[in-house]
């Protein structure tokens, strides 16, 4: 049975849901997911789980998200981005390049972040977005998010604006950040501060945790070859690494505990939520353990002959929006 994930660079316009039902089609099975969401206007790394895969998207979801993009200064739009409808204009002509990187230095590092209110966050069981278009005003509460990087690359005039008498400024930056973070509220955040309004243009995710744009393939390349991240390969790049023995692999296949990892006792030790990847002497990769006390017990168990999912497994598809 074909496992594995497939780096997808996702085409502007379709949603995520999409792709995963495109790789449903040519990968012949139904057990297909994905770790985080990318809008439909955004491109980029769009990580995809296959069959048994599907159990690592859970730890790769909360990875930190690596994004190009173009932030407009001088136009406000319902959705704060490009796909929606203009509700202010102001002069950008007065903002010059160091309040630019002021705005930047001031929303970078551990910040309280508003969604946009046409986010996928429930809202008493609702669609935040699904409430905003049946006219309701939503108004969604601050999240703790961290951009570890925010980088301006360049600022010039803009092209196309919406008001043809208003000085308007494209921004193109680089964003790396927690889960969670919602870069087209970066720019609204940014433009708001500036005191000119923004929105996002242009958003292309570069890197998904050790993911790269580089191991990426278009939906095109795909369907002439499927290029498949092997599980082993896999857990190798995303988790702390642990060899197990023989003797250590039979125990581990069966679920039984082992000794813990080196760095049980530490703040790198194995758990539940981040756990290491456990390999047999050949690289199969057997389990994910976390440690606690002296002994590693299984989280999830791999062994092709005795798979079985230990009480504390995550959901397979959980799924972050962006």
């Amino acid at each position: 049975m074909l496992s594995g994930l497939v780096i997808v660079d996702k085409p502007q316009g379709w949603t995520s849901h999409d792709v995963v039902g495109r790789m449903r089609r040519l990968a012949g099975t139904r057990k297909v997911g994905h770790a985080g969401t990318l809008d439909p206007m955004a491109t980029g790394v769009l990580v995809v789980g296959i069959n048994k895969a599907t159990r690592l998207l859970t730890y790769i979801v909360g990875t930190s998200k690596t994004y190009t993009a173009t932030i407009r200064l001088g136009e406000s739009t319902v959705t704060d981005d490009a796909e929606g409808e203009v509700t202010a204009t102001r002069s950008a002509a007065a903002v010059t390049e160091d309040a630019v990187r002021a705005g930047v230095a001031a929303l970078t590092g551990e910040i309280e972040q508003v969604p946009s209110s046409v986010s996928a966050i429930k809202v008493n069981g609702e669609r935040a977005y699904a409430r905003v278009r049946s006219g309701e005003e939503v108004k969604l509460a601050a999240r703790p998010v961290t951009i570890h990087r925010f980088e301006v690359h360049g600022i010039r005039p803009a092209r196309g604006g919406e008001a043809l008498e208003t000085d308007v400024l494209d921004v193109d930056v680089k964003v790396e950040c927690s889960s969670g973070t919602y870069i087209r509220a970066l720019a609204r955040d940014l433009g708001e501060s500036l005191g000119v309004g923004g929105h996002l243009t242009a958003l292309r995710r570069t890197q998904v945790g050790p993911y790269t744009l580089d191991q990426a393939h278009t939906l095109e390349q795909l369907a002439e070859h499927l290029d498949v991240l092997e599980m082993s390969q896999a857990a190798r790049a995303l988790m702390p690494n642990r060899e197990l023995s023989d003797e250590e692999t039979t125990e581990i296949s069966f679920g039984r505990r082992i000794a813990a990892g080196v760095a049980a006792g530490t703040p790198d030790a194995a758990t539940p939520e981040n756990p290491a990847a456990a390999f047999a002497p050949d690289g199969t990769l057997v389990a994910l353990l976390a440690d606690k006390g002296s002994y590693a017990k299984p989280v999830l168990v791999f062994a092709p002959d005795n798979e079985k999912r230990a009480a504390t497994e995550p959901a397979a598809e959980q799924q972050a929006g962006q």
